[in-house]
This record gives structure tokens, sequence and C-alpha cells, in this order.
């Protein structure tokens, strides 16, 4: 797996010696330009971005464990004070594990913390391909309407040594995934054996719009 990136201090957010939360806007309200602040990352998010040291990435996914939702972010440079800002742009339905919380492997847990976008899975198959160890096995309309992985995936690799990334806590050797699930009615509460859960219609325009590299924070 490669190596957490190094950034300039210049990039970070909040300003050198410092870890504030940024000021963000909703999408609607920039467009009117508007100032009330709209949906904000997660202090703890972005400390965490400084003391590892990692890249802002142009977009930026954050999971609420307690709201099973996901939110994605934008980056947003402010000239005026040559600080780095994220811009709400969208809110999803999501499903996390039913087993709860945790980052050892075998769990069937919901790891916390900070990770990326390392690969992208099922680019320009068509809507309902089940998936089988990354591979196309069939689809949902040919006896498999609750396959568990559909769609497209996004497979998550964690950033902090120890706590999600090596050893028996590394997410990406857990196959943890951003992935369609076949029964969309479970998304909103609980339902997955470790990964996130997103509805077709959500899933698909998000994996052609987000790169890999892209940052997700997942938290209670």
């Amino acid at each position: 797996m490669p190596e957490v990136a190094a950034n300039s201090k210049s990039e970070l957010i909040g300003g050198q010696g410092s870890c504030y939360p940024s000021s963000m806007l909703s999408l609607r309200r920039a467009l009117s330009q508007v100032t009330l602040p709209g949906p904000k990352l997660p202090h703890e998010f972005l400390c965490t971005l400084r003391r590892l040291g990692v890249v802002p990435s142009r977009f930026a996914l954050t999971v609420s464990v307690a709201s099973q939702s996901m939110l994605l972010f934008k980056r947003t440079l402010n000239t005026q004070h040559s600080t780095l800002n994220y811009s709400f742009r969208q809110r999803y339905r999501i499903s996390t594990s039913a087993y709860g919380l945790g980052q050892e492997a075998d769990s069937d847990h919901t790891p916390l913390g900070l990770h990326r976008i390392a690969m992208k899975v099922g680019g320009g198959w068509p809507i309902g391909t089940v998936f089988r160890s990354r591979k196309p096995v069939g689809f949902t309309w040919q006896g498999l309407p609750k396959a568990p992985i559909v769609h497209r995936i996004l497979w998550l690799e964690g950033l902090e040594p120890g706590y999600n990334r090596g050893g028996d806590v590394d997410t990406f050797k857990r196959y943890i995934y951003i992935h369609g699930f076949g029964d969309e009615s479970t998304l909103g509460r609980p339902q997955s054996h470790g990964c996130i859960h997103l509805a077709a219609d959500d899933l698909i325009p998000l994996y052609d719009f987000v790169p890999t590299g892209t940052l997700v924070w997942i938290a209670l």
C-alpha cells in the first residue's frame, strides 16, 4: 500500500501552529454568496490531518455512525486570507456495521478514524452488477436481488498507523468498502458487516465524481 503523503505547512488547514475547524458554506449558500455556515468538517478530522501531515484532498467524505449519514465536502481556497476551507456539497443516507465499531480484523466492525479511497472498482459495469472478491459475478435482476456487494466499490485504506493501518487493525486488509447493497430498504440503520452501504442513485455519481486519494473520516 502507498505511504501517507507528507505535505507543506502552507497547505495545512487553519494556519501554522493552530488546529481550528475551517469555516464552510453549504452549496446553496455558497452559490448565492450568503455567509451563514452550513455543515462543517469535524474539528478532529482537521487536527488529525495536521498531526499526520496528510495533504488535504480536493474532496472529503465524513461518515457519522450516530446519524447513519455521510457528507461530501469540496476544498476551496480563501484567497483573501490564504487559508484552506471546505464547502458542504451533499448528504447521503448510509448503513454502517450491525455489529458496532472497532478496528480489529475479523470483527465485522466499522473502523473509525482517518481513511482515504485507495482503489475504485466497478467503473463501466451496469447498475445491478454483483461483485465477489471485487470481480463481477452476475446481476441483481438475474437471481441475486439481495446480493451483499453491488454497483460500485470504493476500497478504503486507513491512514493512522496502529489504529486503522498495519497489523491486525488494517482497514485495507479488512476489505472495508463504501459500496452498494442489494436491499436498499436497510439504509438509514446499522446493517453491514463493517463496510458502508450506499444507495445506487448516490453511489454511481459519487464514484464518478471523487478520485482515488479522497479522504474519508469515520466517527461516532
